[in-house]
């Protein structure tokens, strides 16, 4: 396992976490509002949450499993491509950076974990 790897493997886990929180709480400002303008019923935010979740707990054990960890890191890459889609089919480029930036971590999450097997 790369050190580089672990580090941005932990530091999208928390950000997933801190996400999933988030949602599994209906933080009123900013969660529930944007979920209900993109259009997602609310019913759907424990299914993100615990998509979420599933991610951070794949990246981690992917430390020790490097199979575990590509596939997590997979699953974190298209929940943000489709997070990063619904923003762009509303037209909603203020609440773009946020599963952008997530987008392009785990993209680096995979790439690293897919070098250092």
């Amino acid at each position: 396992m790369s050190t580089a790897y672990g580090v941005i493997a932990i530091l999208l886990a928390l950000l997933l976490l801190v996400s999933a929180a988030s949602k599994l709480t209906r933080r009123p400002k900013g969660v529930v509002e944007g979920f209900v303008e993109l259009g997602v019923p609310l019913w759907g935010l424990p299914l993100l949450a615990a998509c979420e979740i599933a991610g951070a707990f794949g990246l981690v054990l992917g430390l020790w499993y490097p199979p575990l960890g590509i596939a997590a890191a997979i699953g974190v890459v298209l929940y943000f491509v489709g997070a990063v889609g619904a923003h762009l089919r509303k037209n909603d480029f203020k609440g773009l950076p946020s599963p952008s930036v997530l987008l392009a971590i785990a993209t680096a999450a995979l790439v690293l974990r897919v070098v250092s097997t």
